[in-house]
């Protein structure tokens, strides 16, 4: 299986490539590309978006690769991601793409044109704490599609979908967003203040299109910063609270998050 790895918003570190390349070779069951874009700079990019939108439509068009995995989050694939599923070229069909965090942007594009993604761990998770087994975890789902990669509290028969809630929040009501109907929606966060939290729920929860799924369940929302004053609420209760006053089902806990524990949602999960 070959395995192209592009990065949308920012540049990759070398010694996670290095680290990636050395698991991959430990395998023996991945032939994987790293886009010479991954480690180009452009201030907060890696690249301008001319650059990493041309390296990401080219590995999309390439008929020799399986699986277009993203290097890494950050910020910015926002700005390639419609241009991206634009006008698809027909090898782009057959391909898997998995990322998470900003990359949910072009998760949501690729979707609602028709792709097959995944939310999962990305090259980037390799330099945390325990990223050898995230960076198995996701290849062992894009080359076999080992149901032990899998968020465990995905239901057979049920649509899914996986995103950072600030970059759920902020692809509302564009013409990136995709059907959330009757799908079980999966929300994490990372480094965003309870108010913050608070706000982007609001703004999710008061979404008509939000209000179609099935049911909210919530990852775990990490490295919070102290408030001052206290907030007076948990994430938790945050998350509870919108969704109560929306009449959207809390569907309870979900293991996925920004740390090496962050699990695989295919999006229109129906079965293992």
């Amino acid at each position: 299986m070959k395995i192209a790895v592009v990065a949308p918003s920012c540049s990759l570190k070398p010694e996670a490539a290095e680290a990636v390349t050395a698991i991959v070779r430990g395998r023996g069951d991945v032939e994987l590309m790293i886009h010479p874009q991954c480690f180009m700079s452009d201030g907060h990019f890696a690249g301008p978006d001319e650059a990493r939108l041309a390296a990401l439509r080219e590995v999309m068009a390439d008929d020799s690769v399986d699986a277009v995995w993203f290097a890494r989050g950050g910020y910015g694939s926002n700005r390639i991601a419609e241009a991206a599923a634009r006008d698809l070229p027909r090898t782009a069909q057959s391909k898997t793409y998995l990322g998470y965090s900003d990359s949910g942007f072009l998760l949501a594009a690729f979707h609602k044109a028709g792709l097959g993604v995944a939310h999962g761990p990305m090259v980037q998770d390799v330099v945390r704490q325990g990223g050898e087994a995230a960076v198995h975890r996701a290849l062992n789902w894009l080359t076999r599609r080992d149901p032990q990669a899998l968020e465990t509290g995905l239901r057979p028969g049920r649509r899914a979908m996986a995103f950072n809630l600030t970059v759920l929040s902020n692809l509302l009501g564009t013409a990136i967003e995709p059907d959330f109907s009757g799908v079980d929606l999966l929300i994490e966060d990372v480094g965003e203040h309870e108010y913050r939290i608070d706000r982007a729920m609001f703004h999710l929860t008061g979404s008509p299109a939000i209000r179609l799924v099935d049911s909210l369940r919530m990852g775990r929302m990490s490295e919070i910063p102290d408030n001052d004053p206290i907030f007076g609420s948990d994430a938790e209760s945050i998350v509870k609270d919108w969704c109560e006053r929306a009449g959207i089902t809390f569907g309870g806990p979900a293991d996925i998050g920004h740390d090496a524990a962050n699990r695989v949602v295919p999006f229109d999960y129906l079965s293992n």
